[in-house]
């Protein structure tokens, strides 16, 4: 399969990316998919959660009335989770909320996730281009012209110097993200509506999920 590379006014350049067989014709996983983005956001988590238990209460710990002969239940320390102002019972404690994932999975949930923008026709490639100081006029300019102002893009371009540039330019825009392409996720691919590749990204996208 080939599709046609535009740059950045939106126009063809008359040049082709042809997209391997290992994207075009590979059944999607969703099982991995679910996998990978449960891990990437388990892996968000601060896991700081703390509640105080009946042992990290600061109150007395005397009994505060007889065991028998009051006509209700039983009572020892106030400190007890059944009292207003006692210690949570089986309260949330600190954690990693992390978990591994195979390398394998990893790739063939990004390589499956990338199909799905594939048969969606929601995969562009562009043209390398640059951006000589952080301004994100210019790259909101570039997204009219690429007709992607309304949706929410993802920009997977190789690594250079230029690419913090381009970066710092859509930090201020809500429905764009440009990340390099090693730090790409499946996550960041599933949460887009739009998936643009540059040029030369392609290459080492494809040794990611390979």
């Amino acid at each position: 399969m080939d599709i046609a590379v535009i740059n950045i006014k939106g126009k063809e350049t008359g040049k082709k990316v042809s997209v391997p067989v290992l994207l075009s014709e590979s059944a999607p996983n969703d099982h991995t998919i679910w996998l990978d983005v449960k891990h990437y956001l388990a892996a968000q988590r601060q896991g700081t959660h703390k509640a105080k238990e009946k042992s990290e209460m600061a109150y007395s710990t005397k009994k505060i009335k007889k065991q028998k002969g009051t006509g209700g239940a039983r009572a020892g320390s106030i400190k007890s989770g059944v009292f207003v102002g006692g210690g949570r019972i089986f309260g949330p404690r600190p954690r990693d909320y992390s978990f591994k994932l195979n390398k394998k999975v990893k790739q063939l949930a990004r390589r499956s996730a990338i199909a799905y923008k594939l048969k969606d026709n929601s995969l562009i490639f562009i043209e390398d281009f640059s951006l000589t100081a952080p301004k994100t006029k210019e790259f909101s300019s570039i997204l009219k012209n690429l007709s992607l102002d309304s949706s929410k893009t993802l920009f997977l371009l190789a690594g250079s110097d230029n690419l913090k540039n381009i970066s710092l330019s859509s930090r201020n825009l809500p429905n764009a993200k440009v990340i390099n392409v090693s730090d790409l996720n499946t996550y960041e691919i599933m949460n887009a509506e739009k998936l643009v590749i540059g040029e030369t990204a392609l290459e080492s996208l494809i040794d990611l999920i390979s």
